[in-house]
This record gives structure tokens, sequence and C-alpha cells, in this order.
């Protein structure tokens, strides 16, 4: 009976035991499951956060840009309706332009007819160096620098000069103007529409979004990408009935024979108003010239207006491309030829500023050659500041010329 006994308290004693330790078991199971989640939400939890306060920054990143890029591009001009600003907000491009133009071989003239560059105009008033056909067109600031503002009415503007009924485009000439084109066409006329009339047989140039179209002889021409909402630098060289328009490098237009002869020049918005606004800024007609390495042989130097900097800066345009290509092919077919570039200015602002800034910006062209290739054993540069004009400072055209870059012959 005590042996029966033994055995049943051993077996309940070994039962009691194993559900201790199974629920032992148990207990450590939930707790060992319940840290482990814990901790795996614990690191969610953390990732999650990472992840929305980095999404937080870049937010805050977009917002900054986008408020230093609004306040950078104020439109200023004269009373506008409420739907205005929802266009202006498209801001200009920021983005620091690149020498990359090595095809370009648009080459303006050395000799200006006609410069605006906005400097002076009064902001809301008509610019006061153009005449109106028809529309509102008035004077601007965008993105900080002066702009002509086509606002509404098909506005069409044209040169204020003293003889407009005359053909006053000689028989080689160049047009340059930076445009900004919201949307549709902008149109180049080469007639003056007031003064002249519309001649037969006209030819007008439409630049839009993607392309550009001489109408009558050509066709619409594909842009290399859209031009629509920012800056572009429209180019237009005419040599004895051949015609070439480029936007930026790329040359879109090539007609080698016009039965037209241009005799002016008006631009025109017909679509302007004051929820799609067309802005141009550093518009030049400007007389050709001989070809850079017979002019260096007949006058020992090559004059340039072409080479374009920032304004109060050394740095280089990509616009001045199409000459440093011309005077780095000229050097690298002569290797013998050796030159000193000099820098020049106008008057306007401190002489001895002007002659920093001169010497500056003719040793920014001497590098450039260099990293083209051009050995810098061929090369020298100086600057000369306001010194030396050679047209006078009191006329837009006169400061233009007097801006200039000169490869002299040594």
């Amino acid at each position: 009976m005590k042996t029966i006994l033994l055995i049943g308290t051993i077996s309940l004693a070994f039962i009691i035991s194993e559900q201790e330790v199974n629920c032992q078991l148990n207990s450590i199971l939930k707790k060992t499951k319940k840290e482990t989640t814990k901790s795996i939400n614990k690191n969610i939890d953390k990732g999650l956060d990472n992840l929305f306060n980095k999404d937080e920054e870049n937010k805050a990143e977009v917002k900054e840009i986008d408020q230093t890029q609004n306040s950078d591009n104020e439109v200023k001009a004269g009373p506008v309706n409420s739907d205005q600003g929802k266009e202006e907000a498209a801001p200009a491009q920021k983005e620091i332009p690149k020498l990359v133009w090595a095809k370009y071989d648009f080459v303006p003239g050395d000799k200006i007819i006609f410069e605006d560059n906005m400097e002076g105009e009064e902001n809301g008033e008509f610019p006061s160096r153009w005449d109106l056909w028809d529309g509102t067109t008035e004077n601007a600031s965008f993105g900080g620098e002066n702009v002509i503002m086509f606002r509404g009415g098909t506005p069409a503007i044209f040169p204020y000069l003293k003889n407009p009924k005359i053909d006053y485009l000689p028989e080689v000439f160049t047009i340059e103007f930076d445009l900004y084109l919201p949307s549709n066409t902008f149109t180049v006329s080469f007639y003056d529409r007031k003064n002249q009339g519309v001649p037969k047989g006209h030819y007008s140039l439409d630049i839009q979004g993607e392309g550009m179209n001489l109408s009558p002889a050509g066709s619409k021409l594909p842009g290399k990408g859209s031009i629509s909402k920012k800056w572009a630098h429209i180019s237009i060289a005419y040599t004895s009935g051949k015609m070439k328009a480029y936007i930026d490098e790329t040359r879109l237009i090539n007609i080698p024979h016009l039965s037209f002869n241009p005799t002016g020049i008006t631009l025109y918005a017909s679509s302007a108003n004051d929820n799609n606004l067309f802005y141009i800024k550093n518009f030049r007609i400007a007389e050709g010239g001989v070809k850079y390495y017979d002019r260096f042989l007949q006058d020992g130097k090559i004059v340039s207006n072409g080479i374009r900097f920032d304004v109060g800066k050394a740095t280089l345009r990509p616009e001045s491309m199409g000459v440093l290509n011309e005077i780095y092919k000229m050097l690298s077919e002569h290797p013998d030829i050796k030159v000193s570039i000099e820098g020049h200015t106008d008057s306007a602002g401190d002489g001895e500023l002007n002659k920093k800034l001169s010497e500056e910006r003719a040793l920014t062209v001497l590098k450039q050659l260099q990293s083209m290739g051009i050995n810098e054993e061929r090369l020298t540069s100086k600057g000369y500041g306001e010194s030396k004009p050679v047209e006078t400072n009191d006329t837009p055209e006169g400061k233009a010329a007097n801006r200039r870059v000169e490869f002299i012959k040594i």
C-alpha cells in the first residue's frame, strides 16, 4: 500500500512538475514574442520617423528653393488684372549656363545698327527705343533684369529710328535677342509694319515652343527641347539672300536663297495677354563684316562685340562661343599666329573698376581658348577699361561698340 502511495505521489509530482515547466516555457515564449514584437514595432516606428523626417526636410528644401526663385523673378510693371500673377509665378531658369556650344557657328555683325539693353528704362512705361503698331507693350522687371513685356491686344513693336521708311537693313546683317516664351508663337517680321507697310511676298520668322517656321520659304523644324517658360537666345543671320536662324546653339533655319529683301524689323506676339506674357531683352541689330582671317590679315586685328559676359562680371555667356569657335578655328589653321587679347568697356561706372573688369574678362577669354587647345605661349591678355573708346558713350549703340574684345596680332 505504501509502495502504491509512493508511486502515486511521485507520479503526481511529476505531472505537477511537467505542468510547471510547460507554464514556464509558455511564459518565456510569450515574453520573448512580446519583446520581439515590441522591438520590431520600435524599429518600424523609428524607420517611419526617419522617413517622415527626411520627407519633411525635402519638402522644406523644395519650399525654400521655390521661395528663393519666386523672390528672384519678381515681375514689376503697370497695373495688371488679378490673374497675371498666375503666369508670372513661372520662374526664369537659375542654372548657370555652361560653355558647351561647340557647334555654334553664329558670328554677330561688328557694326551695331540698333541696340537696346533696357538701361535706364522706367518700369511700366513704353520702351523708349521702340515704336508701336498695336497692342500693349511696356517695360518690366523680370528676374532682377529690365525686360520688354508684351501684355495684350496683339502687340507689335519695331525699332524707333530716324528714317524708318527707308531700307535700314544692309546686305549682311545679324539680329540677336533673348526671348521668354510662355506658349504659342512669337514672330519676327522682316519689314516695318507701320512705316514700310506690308510688302508683297514678305517673310516672317515664327518662333514656337519646339521649333521655328520661316514663311513662306520654310517649314516648321524641330528644336532641341522646348523653350516654353524659360529664356532662350535667338540669333538670325542674313547674308545677301541667305538666312540662318538659331534657338540657343541649335540652327533650325538654313535657307540658301530668299526672293524677298528684308527692309526692317517688327516684333509681334499675337496671343499675348495678362495670363500669357512674352518678354524680350538684349536686342541688337548689327551689320556683318568680312571673315575673321581676312580681317586679321587686312587690319592686323579682330574686333568683336559678340563676346558677351554677365553684367559687371567676367563670366562668359554661352552665345560667346560663336565668336570663340571662329577664333579657335583661325588659330588652329594658322599655328604661327600669336595674339594679344585685349578687353575694353564703356564709360559706365568707376574707371578703375572698369579697368580691372576688362583685365579679368580678357584673361577669361584667354583661359577659354587654352581649354579648347590653343597653346598658352601664343596668347597674352590685357585690359584697358574705358580708356580707348571707338564710339561715343552717349548712345546705346556707342556703348555697345565700346564693350568689346580685340585680338591683336603680335
